[in-house]
């Protein structure tokens, strides 16, 4: 019998975060610093909301592009919160910022295109470009200076057939983020070769200390920006698969029909739910919000005190609920020191290279557990460092 899977379906990777964790399965009592998922529960209101839609019977299709009233109150949210201004008809709802991510690259890479990601970045990108015909090239990103994009670095690996910048702020896995000044650094020369920038802003809410600034919030990134964000994270959705994507119009067009064949629309009573988290987010400012990043905030400092006290190299994070240290100088990579911790201390954590290759001597630890289990797991690793350098 021949081969039925197709070829580029066969050269793709498993998920390096997937792969270590079916080890870690197979592992029982081990304290997982690995998922990255927020430990909070759905906020009532959120809740009741969905509830109600299925009690009165909301259990349809909605229109493809998703209910007119949450989109109106997404265009209202992104402007009063980011000074990102689209409007309605620019927006479609999509079953979580995954599938937004997906629908956005078929909608415009072509066979060769060449995709400029941040190195460190989310797992997803490359094989998705790769899925495509389109190459995936990495932009390497420093601990050093907070693992932001910097011009140098971006101008190195242009070429005439780079077509789209991933932009990833807050990042997944390193918790750094985008500050004004640094945005302004590399629109000019996204302008002056022409490419598409697609953000993905699913941590927007959460930053520590400076607020999120928007590249879409740039006069000169007008219809060159694609904004992709969602309700996962900061209100704790996870499991309600509700996005969105944001795009001028040409772009919105041959996405909606992608998502029109692939999805038709999110769960009709996951929308209700975003739509009331919307709503009452502004009407009592969004403290629902504030409250978990503000729990977020002291796990933030108590991994990072935890981390440099134990003597490994750490950029304090300034977004998102990840922390990214780096092992190297235990002589160890990223994913030895994953699999030696797992077996001799019962923490599991993501090797760094599950993230790009410029991740191999690092580790990624999320600190979206409570605080008892950041506690025994980071005493665990502190062990585990000790025994390593003797």
């Amino acid at each position: 019998m021949r081969n039925f899977v197709s070829d580029r379906a066969g050269r793709l990777k498993p998920s390096g975060i997937r792969r270590f964790f079916d080890i870690a399965s197979e592992s029982k009592d081990v304290i997982s610093l690995g998922v990255g998922e927020p430990d909070f529960i759905t906020p009532w209101e959120i809740r009741d909301a969905g509830i109600e839609a299925v009690k009165k019977g909301y259990t349809q299709y909605t229109s493809n592009s998703g209910l007119s009233e949450l989109r109106e109150v997404i265009t209202d949210y992104l402007l009063s919160r980011f000074n990102v201004n689209f409007s309605p008809s620019d927006i479609v709802i999509t079953v979580g910022a995954s599938e937004a991510i997906d629908i956005t690259f078929r909608a415009v890479i072509n066979e060769g295109d060449e995709v400029l990601i941040p190195d460190p970045s989310y797992v997803s990108y490359k094989p998705l470009v790769e899925l495509l015909g389109g190459k995936a090239v990495a932009v390497p990103c420093s601990g050093e200076n907070g693992f932001k994009l910097t011009p140098e670095n971006l101008k190195k690996v242009i070429t005439k057939k780079t077509k789209v910048l991933v932009f990833p702020y807050p990042n997944n896995p390193t918790g750094g983020i985008m500050e004004k000044e640094y945005i302004e650094k590399i629109i000019p020369i996204i302008v002056e070769n022409d490419l598409l920038v697609v953000a993905d802003e699913i941590y927007a809410e959460m930053t520590y200390g400076d607020k999120h600034v928007s590249i879409a919030s740039f006069k000169e990134m007008k219809d060159r920006v694609v904004l992709i964000s969602g309700f996962s994270k900061s209100f704790a959705m996870t499991g309600w698969r509700v996005g969105y994507v944001c795009a001028p119009t040409e772009i919105k067009s041959a996405l909606l029909k992608i998502h029109q064949y692939a999805s038709i629309c999110a769960p009709i009573f996951s929308q209700y739910g975003a739509l009331s988290g919307l709503k009452i987010g502004k009407e009592e400012n969004y403290s629902f919000v504030s409250e978990m990043i503000e729990e977020y905030d002291k796990r933030r400092k108590f991994m990072y005190k935890a981390f440099t006290d134990m003597g490994l190299s750490c950029f304090e994070p300034k977004g998102a609920f990840y922390i990214f240290p780096c092992v190297k100088d235990t002589g160890l990579t990223g994913e030895e020191f994953a699999l030696k911790l797992l077996k001799s201390k019962k923490v599991a954590v993501v090797p760094g290279d599950a993230f790009g290759e410029f991740g191999k001597y690092y580790i990624r630890c999320s600190y979206a557990y409570s605080m008892k289990n950041l506690i025994t797991a980071t005493e665990k690793i502190a062990e585990f460092v000790k025994e390593i350098r003797g």
